[in-house]
């Protein structure tokens, strides 16, 4: 009797085995099934926007398929792409850096999110291009982007930058570009506004006559073919364009600037008997030698009298002007060069460097203020040839003769 207990359990049990298997495999089948009816209906409604492009009309007058809760292919759609984005949510909240700093991004008009979206992750602003792309369909933000200027930092959000891209800025940066500047150092300034590209800037500079606006300016009239618009980029705060098209635009603010304030009229007619291209470079030269204002016209007096030839201890028309050597000398991050010793000025071989070379540089070093620019048309009347930096707030002291000269280096610590 025991052993035929034991036997109908294990037939029952072995009757059992099956039904389970079989109500899995089913499951299993059901869920396949609803998976590929899923895939179907994306797939037609895809097809559908792309061919068609066009919304349904329902002769009745309500739609049986109108509604959120409607079983149409749109919302079936929506909710695979809501499901899927729920699954990576927090992806969404990782910044592609850590950089705060904004920067300078355009979207064209008529330009397709997914390329957006490309260009965004090229740029560095995000980590996904799918995952953005995913986004702005799910929260229907994709036909809300904007053409026009952004700014935007790479430890935005994904959420955040979509905000941003809802409605485009046409801000303006406020710009200082001291006097004194190079045109280095100018584009170098723009750039870190989000003004424009720091090389696409220089090329502009030193290639002017590719622009076509030479013709508009009669203070360049003078400028020969290979000059560039150094000295010319008028030193004043300005407001320019955020991500400007091109660096007309910027060029102009300033020439119009320089025509304004000094233009044609006030590159000739001083006591100094330069003008033109000449008074600029000299100009520039004085702005960085001078701190003091009322000394600007003393520093200029002593070059315009070493290139009248009248300071017989010089030897010649040498200005031997420190800054045009640290200017042939100057590299990125040290545009101003500072030697050790002033033995080192004649290892520079430069038609910039005044200590070798008689005469004027060949062009400007800097842009010169307004104020440089007058002391170098009327400089002070005097017999000086040279002047020594006392270290007392930028100040210096003159001399007639070398021989002072020497006397005041002795004076003020400096080394024979």
């Amino acid at each position: 009797m025991e052993r035929k207990a034991v036997t109908r359990r294990a037939n029952r049990h072995a009757h059992k085995e099956p039904l389970l298997l079989n109500l899995t495999r089913a499951s299993f089948l059901m869920l396949v099934l609803f998976v590929l009816w899923g895939v179907v209906i994306v797939t037609r409604a895809h097809l559908t926007e792309q061919f068609l492009a066009v919304e349904r009309q329902s002769d009745a007058l309500i739609d049986p398929d109108e509604g959120e809760d409607a079983l149409t292919p749109e919302n079936i759609e929506a909710q695979i792409l809501a499901l899927t984005l729920r699954l990576r949510e927090e992806e969404l909240l990782f910044p592609a850096g850590d950089d705060p700093r904004p920067r300078a991004f355009t979207i064209n008009p008529g330009e397709p999110a997914r390329y957006i979206a490309a260009r965004l992750a090229a740029a560095g602003f995000i980590h996904d291009a799918d995952l953005f792309n995913l986004y702005l369909r799910v929260e229907k933000l994709d036909r809300e982007i904007e053409a026009g200027n952004f700014m935007l930092a790479d430890s935005m959000t994904i959420p955040e930058i979509a905000r941003e891209l809802q409605q485009a800025r046409f801000e303006e940066a406020l710009v200082t570009i001291p006097e004194g500047f190079r045109a280095e150092e100018i584009a170098e300034r723009l750039a870190q506004n989000f003004v424009i590209d720091s090389e696409r800037f220089l090329t502009a500079v030193r290639q002017p006559q590719s622009l076509g606006l030479l013709d508009n300016y009669d203070f360049l009239n003078d400028l020969s073919p290979g000059d560039s618009l150094e000295g010319y980029l008028f030193p004043d705060t300005y407001r320019f364009p955020v991500n400007a098209s091109g660096p007309e635009i910027v060029l102009a603010s300033m020439l119009d600037n320089f025509d304004n304030r000094v233009g044609a009229g006030g590159l000739s007619g001083g006591s100094s008997g330069m003008s033109g291209h000449q008074l600029i470079t000299l100009a520039s030269i004085v702005e960085r030698e001078a701190v003091q204002d009322d000394e600007r016209p003393l520093i200029a007096s002593v070059y315009i009298n070493r290139l009248n030839n009248d300071c017989r201890d010089v030897g010649g028309t040498y200005l031997q002007a420190d800054p045009t050597v640290q200017y042939a000398k100057g590299t990125t991050g040290n545009w101003w060069w500072k030697p050790q010793t002033i033995e080192e000025y004649a290892q520079v071989e430069s038609l910039y460097n005044t200590y070798l070379h008689p005469g004027l540089p060949p062009g400007p070093i800097a842009s010169p203020g307004l104020r440089a620019i007058e002391a170098t048309s009327n400089p002070t009347q005097t017999s000086y040839c040279f002047f020594l930096a006392t270290g007392d707030e930028g100040r210096h002291v003159f001399a007639q003769t070398l021989a002072e000269h020497n006397g005041n280096l002795a004076i003020y610590g400096y080394q024979p």
